[in-house]
């Protein structure tokens, strides 16, 4: 009863964030997410970016440099130094622009990372994406991470 109570109301909320559009007619951003998300998150495979994502895509994080290629260059340091890198899919809510994806990222830091030696330590944090969508394709994103639950995971912070 609890459970069918918060799916009803992530239904609402939805329903009011997308000023009372459906999934069903938020379909091609969820198709884009999903297919993004299954090749670089899943396959790890950044060499298709350019279907998914504006070369200019404006980021929002400072540990991510500017445009595609910095997307590129940080994902791919963060599969090298995890490589067990792993992303569970928790939630999605999207509308005509937006997209928020929440999800936990987990592995275990077994090289160099964000400047960070190697700690051996497995991790696992929450997020929650947000991105923009322009003419079909992701082209700018903010989050907002448990950077606090991962630092202490590493061991780079008490």
């Amino acid at each position: 009863m609890k459970e069918r109570f918060f799916q009803t109301l992530a239904i609402l909320a939805t329903f009011f964030v997308t000023g009372g559009t459906t999934m069903a007619d938020n379909k091609p951003n969820l198709s884009l997410m999903s297919n993004f998300a299954e090749q670089v998150f899943v396959n790890k495979d950044l060499s298709n970016l350019g279907v998914y994502m504006h070369d200019d895509y404006i980021q929002h994080n400072p540990f991510v440099e500017q445009g595609s290629e910095g997307f590129k260059t940080f994902f791919n340091n963060w599969f090298i130094a995890i490589p067990d890198f792993n992303y569970e899919l928790k939630n999605i809510i999207s509308n005509d622009d937006f997209i928020w994806v929440y999800g936990s990222y987990s592995g275990t830091h077994t090289n160099e990372w964000l400047g960070i030696p190697a700690s051996h330590a497995a991790y696992k944090f929450d997020a929650v994406d947000i991105f923009r969508v322009e003419d079909g394709k992701l082209a700018e994103h903010w989050d907002v991470l448990d950077l606090y639950n991962l630092f202490k995971q590493l061991g780079s912070i008490q």
